[in-house]
């Protein structure tokens, strides 16, 4: 063979040389894995034949049996010497591909998303030398027993997403990606991808994952895939579809820091209290001028048509009585997630420098509008919502809802209680647990049914006559009314004869949530909330310690009611109790068995189990009413499941 021929398989040889020495000193496997030495036993697991597949290169890691693989490094280059007639061999194909391109299909395995070669090993070396993409191949499907485990979990969701969509190249290290995916390309649960969707689908990811390897994805600790898909919580598909490359590439850049959030476990850094940093001495001794702030508030309904953005209303109009000199505001109500895009940028040209988003919902326009527009500070209401560039802000109402439920538990007759919950989001879940839990304190035979006034085919009025007809007197309503409302159908209520005797309320102080917040801007240690040594999202959750819930009652209540009211209260606000201390059970069993034990923060937020003594149901979304779906994609129990 002429000399010249040869040259490729040295280089190649030198390659798997390096690979293997550095391996070596790692104490790794310098060798190819062998897919029959790391396989469960025989009956553990069955074969699934997928017929003809393009496999991912980058994702061959092997072979199926021992034979070749000490002929190659673990890169798949060779390490044989070139004397030998593996390396004529090689170089041979080599130089085919060269000339025409390899085209014969290999005989691989696919183990948990992994493939391993039966027959084809110089191709796959060759193709790997030369940097290809992809080799077809006939493969096999090694497909193991479910189990717990989570790598288990993550490859059975990618199965059940390759039977839609017939795409293996892309990869996730956390459990719902795949169920995540689907939703946001815009395919329902069950929709299968035409070849236009994979041609489309294939363009973007291998454009983005090109740019993102580009400015070094691939030293964080995370899977292109798991950039990608946070990539399309910032930017509908659509419109990534219709990026040039030199946009996608800005836009990825930008986005830096949303990719290395995900390298973090815990990617929320929860602000439970108002920072209480003192400036240093520098900071102390210079005069600061107070800034002058514009502060925008983007509501997603109106005042006059939504309890919730009444409240956020009120917080508005608290800052502008705080600080007349200081803060100007802008509101925009009645708005769509489109809409609040336009909003966001009206705002901002209208040189607002805090803009505070009141919904969930607006969460992705937030984050656009925050990443192209740095200055600008952008808070968005939501809670377990992992962004770098916005900061999030929610309360813990729990603590009210706890108070709520004492009250409940002492004035129900019979101890027969109902909640109607809204939206089963992040929060809403540990509300009614938490009220479930005063409730049963007081009275350790109270039962709470549960009711969702956001169901599609439930008329509430009719669930509540049922729930009427078992004996509940005391109910636990919508939180406030908004002032054109006549009804007196909210907090917490008893039914009589002659309607309802209002018993307490539960009070969302968003004014004193936003004056601290602003406080903090106006001072300088706002900047004291970001640590710069991590890389987290910024989410303040504060309760009754901060002021900003609280409970309004009837001083019709029982003096002996109203005395545990205050003490609970305190209790609370001081940290002396915690209402999800000690032993805990749910509808399922005991969740938490440790008397001494509370509950973490993030266990309370993403709750999905209802304690012991609720009767009812967490709702799907498919359950839910059209206008309740935007909240709960973005927010729902559900979701953080995929």
């Amino acid at each position: 063979m002429a000399p010249y021929i040869m040259e490729e398989y040295i280089k190649a040889c030198k390659a798997g040389k390096r690979d293997y020495q550095a391996r070596m000193m790692k104490g790794q496997l310098p060798t190819l894995q062998v897919l029959d030495e790391i396989l469960p036993p025989k009956g553990s697991y069955s074969e699934v034949p997928l017929g003809l597949v393009q496999i991912p290169i980058d994702q061959i890691v092997g072979t199926k049996s021992g034979g070749r693989s000490n002929a190659f490094a673990g890169n798949f280059m060779p390490i044989l010497r070139e004397n030998t007639e593996f390396a004529y061999k090689w170089a041979t194909l080599s130089q085919s591909h060269i000339n025409e391109g390899i085209r014969d299909p290999i005989k691989a395995y696919e183990y948990m998303n992994k493939f391993y070669v039966e027959e084809g090993n110089k191709r796959v070396s060759v193709l790997k030398y030369f940097d290809a993409v992809s080799v077809p191949g006939y493969v096999t499907r090694i497909l193991p027993q479910r189990t717990e485990q989570k790598e288990n979990k993550i490859y059975y969701e990618y199965v059940d997403f390759y039977a839609l969509s017939q795409i293996n190249y892309i990869l996730f290290s956390r459990l719902g990606s795949f169920v995540r995916l689907q939703k946001a390309v815009g395919k329902g649960a069950k929709d299968i991808w035409s070849d236009d969707d994979k041609l489309t689908f294939s363009s973007v990811y291998s454009r983005f994952a090109a740019e993102y390897e580009s400015l070094g994805g691939k030293k964080l600790s995370i899977t292109t895939g798991d950039a990608f898909l946070a990539f399309l919580m910032i930017y509908d598909y659509k419109d990534i579809c219709q990026k040039t490359v030199n946009e996608l590439k800005e836009l990825v850049g930008k986005s830096w820091e949303e990719f290395k959030l995900l390298e973090h476990d815990q990617e929320i850094e929860l602000k439970m209290n108002p920072t209480s940093e003192k400036k240093s001495l520098l900071d102390r001794l210079l005069p600061v001028s107070t800034p002058k702030l514009k502060i925008a508030f983007l509501y997603a309904k109106t005042p006059a048509t939504s309890a919730w953005t009444y409240a956020h209303e009120l917080g508005r109009l608290h800052l502008e009585q705080t600080f007349p000199e200081e803060v100007t505001t802008e509101c925009y109500e009645n708005l769509t997630r489109d809409l609040a895009e336009k909003a966001i940028a009206d705002a901002i040209q209208k040189g607002c420098n805090i803009i505070f988003t009141t919904t969930p919902e607006f969460v992705q326009a937030s984050v656009q509008a925050a990443i192209a527009h740095p200055e600008v500070k952008i808070l968005n209401c939501s809670l377990n919502t992992s962004h770098r560039y916005i900061r999030t802000y929610y309360a813990r109402m729990y603590e009210a809802k706890f108070l709520m439920g004492a009250i409940a538990g002492a004035m129900a007759e019979n101890g027969q209680l109902a909640y109607i919950a809204d939206y089963p989001i992040f929060g809403t879940i540990a509300n009614i647990n938490a009220f479930a839990l005063g409730a049963k304190m007081v009275n350790p035979r109270a039962q709470i049914y549960l009711e969702w006034s956001t169901l599609k085919d439930v008329d509430l009025g009719i669930a509540m006559d049922n729930v009427i007809k078992k004996g509940v007197t005391v109910v636990s309503g919508q939180d406030m009314v908004i002032p054109e409302d006549a009804s007196r159908y909210f907090g917490l209520y008893h039914i009589e004869k002659e309607g309802p005797r209002n018993l307490a309320m539960p009070l969302w102080h968003w004014g004193k949530f936003y004056e601290q917040l602003i406080r903090t801007i106006m001072d300088g240690t706002w900047k004291y909330d970001d640590n710069k040594d991590e890389t987290k999202a910024i989410n303040y959750w504060w309760g009754l310690s901060a002021e900003v819930i609280d409970v309004i009652y009837s001083q019709n209540l029982p003096i002996g009611t109203q005395k545990l009211l205050t003490m609970l209260k305190r209790a609370i606000a001081t940290g002396e109790y915690h209402p999800f201390s000690g032993i805990l059970y749910s509808q399922n069993g005991m969740i938490q068995s440790d008397p001494d034990k509370i509950l973490s923060p993030e266990e309370i937020i993403t709750m999905d189990w209802l304690a012991d003594n609720v009767i009812g149901t967490i709702p799907k979304s498919r359950e839910l009413k059209e206008q309740a779906k935007p909240v709960t994609l973005q927010s729902g129990v559900e979701s953080q499941k995929g």
